[in-house]
């Protein structure tokens, strides 16, 4: 099997399941294909949509005390919770990262399934995940985070077609950018870090800012209907970007 390695999902946090969801689907024009009944273990819920051959995920608390109630306290809301890549090989990319002094916190190991997460102190930024779905060198195949197969019927473009890039905001852009990219094995341009089919943008955070990815760009059939359409559901807008669930979503036609 060829080496890959593709930025596969994102995942937000919400402090509510149900608003959270409305938003995806009325703004983004995205369908839901998984609700994953293992989280309910951490005390969450969650929803998954797919974008094309990406996924973005909304997680939400349903009790007190769990990691992703302590990030919503810890970021005031703003910002990414984890960013999982698919890979040919996550034991070997977990023996890399420890040699580089990145911990691994977790490890997943389920039929036709593995994984690994990488602590998010040693990442900075996001925690990082690094999974691997038997037959996963077709990105249309079986996505365990998706619940295997069936999530392609859940595809949706009249509105939203792919998720393009994610932004990620350090005080320290070009030393961030350089640890993402000896973390993933990824060549990095200046600040941003080529990762198939969605790349990474580190940019400088404002002025008492911290590292958090704090934006996505999306490919949208029309820009001004989304915006319009985040105007009327309520959303709060960041100049002319909607904010969803703690990020900006840099809206542009394609």
């Amino acid at each position: 099997m060829a080496d890959y390695l593709r930025l596969r999902q994102i995942c937000l946090v919400a402090p509510d399941l149900a608003p959270a969801v409305r938003c995806f689907e009325q703004v983004l024009g995205l369908v839901v294909c998984y609700r994953d009944p293992n989280v309910a273990a951490y005390g969450l819920e969650n929803a998954v949509f797919p974008l094309g051959a990406s996924f973005l995920e909304v997680v939400a608390p349903t009790r007190p005390d769990t990691a992703a109630g302590r990030f919503l306290a810890r970021s005031g809301g703003r910002g990414a919770y984890m960013v999982i890549f698919d890979c040919s090989d996550p034991e070997r990319r977990a023996g890399h990262v420890r040699s580089l002094g990145v911990r691994v916190v977790s490890t997943h190991n389920h039929e036709g399934f593995r994984g690994v997460q990488l602590h998010p102190k040693d990442c900075r930024a996001a925690m990082l995940e690094l999974d691997c779905t038997d037959g996963g060198e077709d990105p249309m195949a079986a996505y365990g985070p998706a619940g295997g197969t069936g999530w392609t019927h859940a595809i949706r473009t009249h509105t939203t077609r792919r998720l393009a890039r994610i932004r990620v905001e350090s005080p320290w852009p070009e030393q961030l950018a350089s640890h993402w990219s000896r973390i993933l094995e990824a060549p990095a341009a200046g600040r941003c870090i080529a990762t198939q089919p969605t790349d990474i943008e580190v940019t400088e955070a404002p002025p008492g800012g911290r590292e958090a990815v704090t934006g996505i760009v999306l490919d949208v059939v029309d820009p001004d209907a989304v915006r319009a359409a985040a105007r009327d559901h309520g959303q709060p807008f960041e100049g002319d970007m909607p904010m969803v669930c703690g990020v900006s979503v840099d809206l542009r036609a394609g």
